[in-house]
């Protein structure tokens, strides 16, 4: 029987890039192209022998890092961290006694860059605000979710604003416990927060890779939704397949309810005895 269930948030609860049209309208370019425009303007401005070609590709070089370590050791490092290996990429390490001003440049782009998801927020998924609403009455809820840009800190404010935060009770952001999706200890410290057997759980999210063979290689269920994007769902190993979120309800009191194997008494003699 299910007792739990946690949500992915990007393109799962969340839309993700459903900001990049607000964005155009403002006249402001992509969020790629944003942070980009952010690290290089600062480093020129601050640093007149760096041009603005070797800031950007200082830049991308730390994203590039970050990516590797995402994806082959289940960790997303903050953004200061990517922040202070492009520094580091580009020479500028501090003079003694001269440490504090960088740290106070690099928080002002931190904050920058963190935030800009929050100050023009994505679109919702549609249906999710009825759905949790019913599901909160049966269900304990949770979120697990990595953070690549936007902090833990900044996705409770998104669903906050939003009205949804209400719904959960329990949240695991890869910022905040050091790992991310699908390594094995976001999913046990989500069923050990919410006091609930992992086989009594459900994961809900857009990613195969992390959303669907992460919880089920800890023995809870998994549902792949694909009401935003559909990634392959054609291959998925996942329990289920959401389509809407006006599905989900039914589809989770038609998932198979865990049956503990049966274990037959052992005959010690044989038979002719």
């Amino acid at each position: 029987m299910i007792e739990a269930i946690t949500f992915d948030f990007w393109d799962t609860i969340a839309i993700d890039d459903s900001d990049e049209p607000k964005r155009a309208a403002m006249g402001l370019p992509g969020k790629v192209e944003s942070r980009i425009q952010l690290f290089a303007a600062r480093i020129t401005q601050n640093y007149p022998h760096i041009s603005y070609a070797q800031a950007a590709a200082a830049y991308q070089h730390a994203n590039q890092n970050f990516s590797d370590e995402w994806h082959s050791q289940h960790r997303t490092p903050g953004v200061a961290s990517r922040l202070y290996d492009a520094y580091d990429y580009l020479g500028l390490r501090p003079e003694p006694g001269k440490f504090a001003g960088l740290m106070r440049e690099v928080d002002e782009l931190v904050r920058e860059i963190e935030d800009m998801e929050v100050r023009i927020p994505p679109d919702f998924a549609p249906g999710i605000h009825g759905t949790l609403e019913l599901l909160q009455q049966q269900y304990k809820l949770g979120i697990i979710s990595d953070t690549i840009h936007t902090t833990g800190r900044g996705l409770r404010y998104l669903l906050q604003r939003h009205g949804l935060l209400q719904y959960f009770s329990h949240f695991i952001f890869s910022d905040e416990v050091g790992a991310s999706k699908p390594a094995a200890k976001v999913f046990r410290q989500a069923a050990l927060g919410m006091h609930t057997a992992p086989n009594e759980m459900v994961h809900i999210g857009d990613r195969e890779s992390n959303d669907v063979a992460g919880p089920l290689a800890i023995g809870m269920k998994a549902i792949l939704f694909t009401g935003i994007k559909d990634r392959g769902s054609e291959k998925s190993r996942a329990n289920a397949i959401c389509r809407s979120y006006a599905e989900l309800p039914d589809l989770l009191r038609r998932l198979p309810v865990y049956t503990p194997p049966v274990f037959q008494p052992i005959n010690r003699y044989p038979s002719y005895l």
